[in-house]
């Protein structure tokens, strides 16, 4: 008698989804909020000043993009944030892994770093200004002190969940402390690594515009603080909306690295 295994339904946990339909349901979780907005903004509850509706938020955008640099305000935003996050990414991977891999280390550094997470980025600006100017530098180094140290504790906790069994095993088989970090540890923590760099990219989209409170006179984000100052409502929400459309490619840009380096990962039962 031949038993006959029922398929997981759609619904089960971790069930399976075809990419058709996991692109349908996408649809629908982007589509139901512009859609929202669209009646909210056009049901007449809501003065125009505080809610833009679509067409008008699409037209501002045009009008960016035609007379206001819009591309050159996206551009030096990008710069800013990936040289942020960037920088912190090569100070933190190494300092992250070695409060991972040694406990000494992990003592000396975890409790300042976790000290110093919790001042807010903003905080820091007036310090930033007298000692790195306010050039560049001033908007990279707010994004760097918003996400270096959150990165530092993800790095080394990464590193942390690699199992102690392979690490045994590895020095069972005579494995030198070099080797262990080279050929288990890094190795082991690349998915959630890679993870870990996705989630930060996004923080340092978060500080953008606070970085750019810093004598900026460009960006996306100079450019949301310029129009509220003059009620337009329309250029903040384009702002607002052009930002997490920058933040969403690039998230997919880190998921499909993901795919490509991990593909294990990522099997279909």
């Amino acid at each position: 008698m031949t038993t006959v295994t029922a398929r997981p339904s759609l619904w089960s946990i971790r069930g399976p989804m075809t990419q058709r339909r996991y692109w349908m349901f996408a649809a629908v979780g982007l589509l139901t909020p512009i859609l929202l907005w669209w009646g909210i903004a056009n049901s007449g509850w809501v003065e125009k000043v505080f809610m833009p509706a679509p067409g008008s938020v699409w037209a501002r955008t045009l009008l960016w993009l035609e007379e206001d640099n819009l591309l050159g305000d996206m551009a030096i935003s990008i710069y800013r944030v990936t040289a942020g996050w960037g920088l912190s990414a090569v100070i933190a991977m190494p300092i992250g892994l070695l409060i991972g891999t040694f406990r000494p280390v992990q003592a000396l550094l975890e409790p300042l770093t976790d000290f110093i997470r919790y001042m807010p980025a903003v905080a820091f600006i007036p310090l930033v200004m007298l000692w790195v100017g306010i050039d560049e530098g001033s908007k990279i180094a707010i994004i760097f002190i918003g996400t270096f140290f959150q990165m530092v504790l993800m790095v080394a906790e990464d590193v942390r969940r690699v199992p102690s069994a392979q690490i045994e095993a590895a020095q069972t088989l005579g494995a030198t402390r070099s080797e262990v970090i080279q050929l288990v540890l890094l190795p082991s923590a690349k998915p959630a690594l890679l993870d870990t760099m996705r989630v930060t990219m996004g923080w340092a989209w978060t500080y953008l515009v606070v970085a750019e409170l810093v004598a900026a006179n460009s960006g996306l984000g100079y450019a949301i603080l310029k129009a509220q100052r003059f009620l337009q409502t329309d250029k903040i929400f384009a702002g607002i909306i052009l930002i997490g459309l920058i933040g969403l490619v690039i998230d997919q840009l880190f998921r499909l690295a993901h795919r490509k380096a991990f593909p294990w990962m990522h099997l279909k039962s």
